[in-house]
């Protein structure tokens, strides 16, 4: 029956795995549709309209990275972003509605064509002579500038878990692609204005899969994964998108140029500033993550639930669950001090169990405070104290080294969660009652909980 049973379950993740295959579709084909906007598109073209749109030419936007796709296996020739970086600032030139771009990148095949236009009609002209062409518009502005830097592998990470051969992954990276695009008047010269922007480039990998025998000659073998990949030419349309709000805004407050509503534009900026400091542009570090350099100054309390047990001269110990309370106060940089408290039980299966509480004392260093995730360690004294003294034992309360390490995400400047372990060293044996042993006993304890900083510390 177990067997049978065993059978039952495998076929059951052989069944999930090809149906999540066929919801991929390999085979399936999709029909032309017009191009995907990017989501700084919108935005844009909510900018209030100009004054008088600005007559503008782009020669050439170009890839000045000189990079190629990377390839372990082979030399490839394909480069690492799109080469029609032109089109799509003219695009974007067009959908923000302040630009008139002018031909300028295939200037010469639009002369030969003129100048085709021109030798037919004097061909087929009559006494007066052919028209002239209406003249070329000339640009009073010039867009320059690139896409000066695409960095690969600027974080790289992952996680997984397989036991008896099975389990699963995921892996994940991140590059990051940066434009630069500036105003040149063409009357002077003069460079009006530059703005850059950074779009990251996110890839991720999914994947899971078992294989073992069922019995002696039967080998079950089941895998599926997905992955993602952003699209790059997507990531560089967005940031010449945001590219051009930018150019136009800093220019509207420099005086460059003007929007027939001033009121709209004030509106405009301010519910972009908002978007601003709410996405914190001015405090992301070169990799892109976000520094918060207050997020974990102060107080903050931490309440949630822990579970654990001991290590001691019994074979069973008991694991049971309780509540955790913890206040940490900051000191500077990458240290804290910290209170933790614990209300749980501590027992022997088929032997006894009793209330049991814990207080200590630690010093916390994480290992990147300014950044919403942080790895930390912890140290310090602390005491074990049963609620009352027990006969079988010899003490009520056990001195205590404790060692902690961890995770802590803060969510906002508010809350926050926080995964960690706990490991401690009796300074005193006998904590299940006998005192014997090479050494002495030892606790643990896993806690999750909240982390709150309140308003008025």
């Amino acid at each position: 029956m177990k067997r049978f049973t065993l059978h039952i379950v495998y076929l059951f993740l052989v069944v999930i795995a090809v149906s999540c295959a066929g919801t991929m579709k390999p085979m399936h084909t999709e029909r032309a549709t017009p191009g995907t906007l990017s989501k700084a598109n919108e935005s844009l073209r909510e900018l209030p309209e100009p004054t008088e749109p600005i007559v503008a030419a782009v020669y050439r936007f170009r890839d000045q990275t000189g990079q190629y796709k990377p390839s372990d296996r082979m030399a490839s020739w394909s480069t690492a972003v799109t080469q029609g970086a032109t089109s799509i600032l003219i695009k974007s030139m067009e959908d923000s509605g302040w630009f008139t771009p002018i031909e300028r990148e295939s200037i010469s095949n639009l002369l030969n064509e003129r100048q085709i236009i021109q030798s037919i009609r004097q061909q087929h002209s009559g006494p007066e002579g052919p028209a002239p062409l209406p003249p070329l518009l000339f640009a009073g502005v010039m867009l320059e500038g690139g896409i000066i830097g695409y960095d690969t592998n600027v974080v790289t990470g992952g996680a997984g878990l397989r036991y008896l051969a099975t389990g699963g992954s995921n892996m994940f990276r991140k590059d990051q692609v940066t434009i630069y695009l500036r105003a040149v008047s063409t009357q002077s010269g003069r460079i009006l204005k530059t703005v850059h922007t950074t779009k990251s480039i996110i890839s991720q990998q999914l994947e899971g899969g078992a294989f073992r025998f069922i019995d002696t000659n039967r080998l079950l073998e089941t895998e599926a994964g997905y992955t993602y990949n952003e699209p790059p030419v997507m990531a560089v349309t967005e940031a010449i998108d945001e590219a051009v709000k930018l150019l136009i805004l800093e220019g509207i407050a420099e005086g460059l140029w003007s929007a027939q509503d001033q009121d709209a534009v004030i509106a405009y900026r301010e519910q972009f500033e908002i978007e601003r400091k709410r996405e914190e542009q001015f405090q992301r570090d070169y990799f892109g993550f976000i520094e918060t350099s207050a997020i974990r100054s102060g107080w903050h309390v931490a309440i949630g639930g822990v579970f654990g047990s001991h290590i001691g001269n019994y074979s069973y110990p008991s694991t049971k669950a309780g509540v955790m309370l913890q206040v940490e106060r900051s000191l500077s940089g990458h240290f804290t001090v910290k209170t933790n408290f614990l209300r749980t039980e501590l027992g022997v299966q088929r032997k006894f169990s009793n209330p049991v509480n814990t207080a200590e004392l630690m010093l916390n260093v994480y290992a990147t405070p300014d950044y919403k995730l942080s790895p930390y360690l912890g140290i310090g004294p602390g005491i074990i104290a049963f609620d009352k003294h027990l006969d079988f034992m010899e003490h009520q309360f056990f001195p205590v080294a404790s060692f902690e390490a961890g995770l802590d995400y803060r969510v906002n400047d508010t809350y926050g969660i926080r995964l960690s372990s706990h490991y401690r060293y009796l300074l005193k044996d006998g904590l299940d009652g006998v005192a014997e042993g090479a050494y002495n006993d030892q606790q643990w304890n896993v806690n999750l909980g909240i982390v709150i900083r309140p308003g008025f510390f």
